[in-house]
């Protein structure tokens, strides 16, 4: 009896000790959770800032375009051509514990690579963000790696959004890559992160005239071939810059999400421990009013 009591005991210590740790580990992820809100709160008033210049910007180059693609204009950046060498920009956290957000982007890139692997084109891989820069680490793939942008994950900057879009727009022109593909998270809601995966370049003229709002009659100056070749070059780092915002936005949803079902989930696991706790120390009481009950008989 003395041998259970002591089993007993030792048990509770065991659980005691889980409960202590679940406790502990709820603590930093409702932290986390709270770290992540006020992120995710800056990510979208960033969003909201930028979103009515970007949407005018876009409406004012579709309009043009409606307004002269009939007249015979083009762009060397909206040239369709043999797809020999790609450039894949893909976006991804510097941290984990954000769910499922990196695995998504991750697998989307993999398929692309295994589309234009088939296709047998050669690959620029552009990784933003320190979790796809490992995983492009790992792929055994004959592709060049342009690293060095993991710092526009945590602080979105227009600077280094042009930088690496005039990089795109320049090898294009010069006809080193034949095509500029994207892959992010689009943030939709906090609950919802939609992975993305969409053509950069060439510029796809027929989507962006569906996509005008409303024709306009603009008066020009110079010319609408100069300003035209003004407004694409200025859409497209504008385009980057907004995919840097809007999958920083997702991820902080993505990480908000994860450590709101990690504090749920300690919950759970604290009140499975605190029955068995509680059914082990009856269990211990009952042992110990035996002992005594059995003594007492004894003595008489």
């Amino acid at each position: 009896m003395q041998n259970n009591f002591k089993s007993i005991m030792s048990s509770l210590k065991e659980i005691k000790g889980r409960i202590a740790s679940v406790k502990s580990t709820q603590k930093i992820t409702a932290a986390m959770k709270m770290v992540a809100s006020a992120k995710l709160r800056k990510a979208q008033y960033r969003i909201e800032r930028f979103l009515p210049y970007e949407n005018r910007l876009t409406n004012i180059l579709n309009n043009f375009l409606a307004g002269y693609t009939e007249d015979g204009f083009s762009s060397p950046l909206t040239e369709v051509r043999e797809i020999k060498r790609v450039a894949i920009v893909v976006l991804s956290s510097n941290s984990s514990l954000c769910g499922a957000f990196n695995s998504n982007i991750i697998r989307i890139l993999q398929n692309c690579i295994k589309k234009h692997q088939d296709m047998q084109c050669e690959m620029v891989i552009y990784p933003i963000g320190k979790k796809v820069e490992e995983a492009v680490g790992k792929l055994e793939i004959n592709a060049e790696i342009r690293g060095g942008y993991i710092h526009l994950i945590d602080k979105p900057a227009f600077e280094g959004a042009k930088e690496i879009a005039d990089s795109l727009i320049a090898d294009f022109l010069a006809k080193k890559i034949d095509r500029v593909e994207l892959i992010y998270n689009h943030f939709k809601n906090t609950a919802i992160q939609i992975p993305t995966e969409e053509q950069f370049l060439p510029i796809d003229l027929s989507k962006r005239v569906e996509q005008k709002a409303v024709s306009t009659d603009y008066i020009i100056e110079p010319d609408r071939e100069t300003l035209l070749n003004l407004l694409i070059p200025g859409s497209l780092r504008s385009k980057i810059y907004a995919i840097l915002l809007d999958s920083s936005a997702a991820e902080q949803a993505a990480r908000t999400v994860a450590m709101q079902i990690a504090t749920d989930n300690a919950d759970e696991i604290l009140d499975d421990l605190t029955v068995q706790y509680n059914k082990q120390r009856q269990q211990a009481i009952t042992s110990e009013l035996l002992d005594i009950i059995g003594g007492s008989e004894a003595l008489k």
